[in-house]
């Protein structure tokens, strides 16, 4: 093990990683350090190379102590690329990396996964969140493989499946008049009072530490280099952070070199609380009024790791993008007909960042653009309208001309 401490990031205050622990006491996320010059010296690449088929091949860069891991199979999900959607818009090089292949449809499974590991081994009995909807059936779901309660509010538009996904697993679900800003309340004020260990985005310092993962594995997975681009679809932003953590961390070890690539955060033109301080020069955002938009995951009106979002796009030379639901709709379509991926709705607004970009001129022709997509499209089904024609059993299929 080689987990050291927790560490501020704003004010760098220390605490010990042996507790259940939420906030510093300044009211920033804490972050987890590892001892990294004795895990350079004692873990080889090779090791990690030849590693167990999950993102826990990963162990030396997490703390999870062995034996205590509850585990899924979460992670080393797949890179194809889009070839199709990159001809369209003139690009060479588009990749994704596909989080729909974890457990539970989403890459809310590598934070769920470490995060109720931790939560076991230090003594939890019961967690509780507020969610748009995938990271609660994520958390549910682990934290009935570890026989922890877990307490779930959401917002009643939240996707019906997720609702199923929470109540199946049995953990105790509300459904919130209101947004995840709302549900949040709710959460905190009863964990106050009952006693609950709060797992919201960013609460608990665990959850950045498995969606880390995805960097460490896009590295691995490339060669042990980065693309010039990483798009994210940012809500909370956990996924953007952790992975320039782990970029950190391996270039800290020397398995990876200084380069950088830029980082993106795309956002809904209805909630887009992160573009807007971006554009501003901001280091912060303010809350965004009534956020509205299809793809629920990025409907978060204000980040509590809005600063760690910002200061990875700055140093990185990153930007952050807003689109329109039409064209998140419009990117959804356009890379399962292209290329055969039914991406979430999150994912289609990276997709149509990265359009947007190019449009913009920000993005080179021979740019390696790399699009995180956050979960599979076939929970958010009820988005796809499809006119289908019903035969009779002695019809034929006749084709117009028109049609080909």
């Amino acid at each position: 093990m080689y987990l050291e401490q927790l560490q501020c990031p704003r004010c760098e205050e220390t605490y010990a990683a042996d507790e259940l622990r939420n906030l510093c006491d300044c009211g920033s996320p804490l972050l987890v350090r590892y001892d990294l010059g004795r895990l350079r010296d004692e873990v080889p690449r090779s090791d990690v190379e030849r590693g167990r088929d999950d993102m826990w091949r990963f162990s030396a860069f997490l703390p999870v102590p062995e034996g205590e891991i509850v585990s899924l199979g979460e992670g080393m999900t797949p890179l194809y690329s889009l070839d199709g959607y990159a001809g369209q818009i003139d690009m060479d090089n588009i990749l994704i990396k596909d989080e729909g292949y974890n457990p539970t449809g989403t890459f809310k499974a590598r934070g769920a996964a470490c995060g109720i590991s931790m939560a076991a081994h230090l003594g939890a009995e019961t967690v509780a969140m507020p969610t748009a909807g995938n990271a609660g059936g994520a958390w549910s779901a682990y934290a009935a493989r570890a026989g922890l309660g877990c307490v779930i509010a959401m917002p009643e538009d939240a996707p019906e499946i997720t609702m199923k996904e929470c109540s199946l697993y049995d953990a105790r679900t509300y459904l919130v008049r209101g947004l995840i800003s709302d549900a949040g309340r709710i959460i905190g004020e009863a964990c106050g009072k009952y006693g609950w260990f709060d797992v919201s985005t960013l609460k608990e310092p665990y959850r950045i530490e498995g969606k880390k993962t995805m960097g460490l594995e896009l590295a691995m997975q490339l060669g042990w280099r980065v693309p010039d681009v990483i798009v994210y679809p940012a809500g909370g932003g956990v996924g953007l952070i952790g992975i320039w953590k782990a970029l950190d961390e391996l270039e800290r070890v020397g398995w990876i070199g200084s380069e950088r690539p830029r980082m993106v955060a795309v956002q809904s033109e209805g909630c887009a609380p992160l573009v807007r301080a971006f554009e501003s020069g901001r280091t912060d955002s303010d809350f965004w009024e009534e956020a509205t938009t299809i793809a629920g995951g990025i409907r978060v009106p204000k980040a509590l790791g809005d600063f760690l979002v910002l200061e990875a796009i700055y140093a990185s030379d990153g930007r952050a993008v807003a689109v329109s639901d039409e064209e998140i709709v419009e990117a959804l379509h356009a890379v399962a007909r292209a290329d055969g991926s039914f991406i979430c709705p999150e994912a289609a607004a990276a997709v149509a960042g990265v359009r947007q970009m190019r449009e913009d001129g920000d993005l080179a022709l021979d740019d390696e653009v790399m699009v995180i997509n956050t979960g599979s499209g076939l929970k958010y089904a009820d988005l796809v309208e499809a006119d289908i024609p019903v035969l009779d059993v002695d019809d034929e299929i006749i084709i117009s001309p028109e049609e080909g």
